[in-house]
């Protein structure tokens, strides 16, 4: 009888470590998706429409799926929702789960993050939801930003939860706490940080592994954190923002997730702020400087890297930018190359889809550092405002998102 409730454990304990989440820029959100047998190139049109859904609300955030369901957060009126929506194009359901930022660019940015039956998200003023992924009901909710005192610039909250392990991460930035884990079934605080200082970012935590430990790599305004998610010890910190170009705030717009490979870490955001280079040390004490790059200062779009390389945009102004790729080792640039304007990537079965913020020109690009190369290119033609939200990819379909609009595409070869 003990072995059988052994074995039993085991394999509970093996389905929760191995449960699949779905979340904005891919399953470790490098912006890879594993996916494979994909078309190598698409017809002139773009590839198969399969599906075209008006009403989720306005947002920037990114659409998800699991393959059973599209889910996609987006505001109506004063407040957040997040719908479910079947790819038979039914609505399954569409709840309003918090209060929207009702200032400056007040459309949705919270993508959510789907693990087995659960979807969490975070409003736009800061409140952490745990949803039913099958009804909408809503499980638990927490405000984080209020009951933690954060701090805010002026365009609210655009972070995507964090799950690891048992627990879900939020980072409120502020003078109280800067990152804070919650039970992701409860909804209970399990731990919360001292305050490293800073204010709420804009970007979304992820992890680094070392020498077999998993850190979490969080961000205020002002400051990288890696941390322990055991028990929310802070192991080191490094201040990225320390410069007098917006004196009038304590922080730039930081929006990209810190782009990992193995024990180095990119840092990037845009508006001429130089990007850094940083390794972490030989006994996890602190992170050390290895170059500045002031041309690949990626705004709010993500980066990819590739076989030693890195692979996005930079700014040039809030309108225009390139398309690079530079060594991540030497930090040389090999290419930067004009292409309508800057936009999101992501990676998929051995080649780049780019996303421009502009027109909404949406292209295959072969990822080699001898030259941007497109395949194939088509352009969205429906939704309205900046297209910003980062494309994402499962079970052979490319997700796209324009305002109140959605749109599934067949890749699959």
């Amino acid at each position: 009888m003990r072995k059988i409730l052994v074995i039993q454990m085991a394999l509970l304990l093996s389905l929760v470590v191995n449960a699949q989440i779905y979340q904005f820029r891919g399953p470790t959100r490098d912006g890879k998706f594993p996916e494979n047998s994909l078309l190598k190139e698409w017809p002139e049109t773009g590839p198969e429409l399969l599906l075209e859904f008006e009403g989720i609300g306005k947002g920037f955030s990114s659409v998800i799926s699991n393959g059973d369901y599209i889910y996609v957060s987006g505001m109506i009126d004063t407040l957040d929702y997040l719908t479910c929506i079947d790819f038979e194009g039914n609505q399954k359901w569409q709840v309003a789960y918090g209060e929207s930022w009702k200032k400056s660019f007040s459309d949705t940015r919270s993508t959510p993050t789907n693990e087995d039956d659960r979807i969490y998200v975070i409003s736009g003023v800061g409140e952490l939801v745990c949803l039913d992924a099958e009804t909408g009901e809503i499980n638990w909710k927490v405000n984080v930003d209020r009951d933690y005192h954060a701090e805010w610039h002026i365009w609210g909250v655009a972070e995507s939860p964090l799950i690891v392990d048992d627990k879900v991460i939020c980072m409120p930035g502020g003078n109280e706490t800067s990152v804070v884990a919650f039970d992701k079934m409860t909804g209970e605080e399990v731990w919360k940080t001292e305050s490293v200082g800073g204010q709420r970012a804009y970007a979304s935590a992820t992890t680094i592994d070392y020498n077999g430990q998993r850190y979490v790599l969080a961000v205020t305004a002002t400051h990288l954190i890696a941390l322990d998610p055991s028990n929310g010890e802070v192991k080191m910190t490094y201040k990225y923002y320390e410069h007098d170009k917006w004196s009038d705030q304590p922080g730039l717009i930081w929006t990209n997730i810190p782009l990992v490979k193995g024990d180095e870490i990119f840092l990037s955001m845009g508006y001429d702020y130089p990007a850094k280079m940083l390794r972490v040390n030989a006994d996890f004490s602190a992170f050390e400087e290895v170059y500045t790059d002031t041309i690949f200062d990626n705004h709010h779009h993500g980066m990819i890297e590739l076989d030693g390389y890195i692979y996005g945009s930079n700014w040039e102004n809030n309108r225009k930018g390139n398309w690079l790729c530079k060594n991540w080792k030497t930090g040389d640039i090999v290419y930067d190359t004009s292409w309508n304007t800057k936009g999101s990537m992501i990676y998929s079965d051995g080649l780049l889809y780019i996303y421009e913020e502009q027109r909404g020109n949406v292209a295959l690009v072969e990822p080699a550092p001898s030259g941007f190369k497109v395949i194939s290119s088509f352009r969205i033609e429906k939704g309205a405002g900046p297209h910003w939200a980062h494309p994402f990819i499962n079970n052979g379909k490319l997700f796209l998102r324009h305002g109140d609009v959605l749109m599934v595409y067949n890749i699959k070869a």
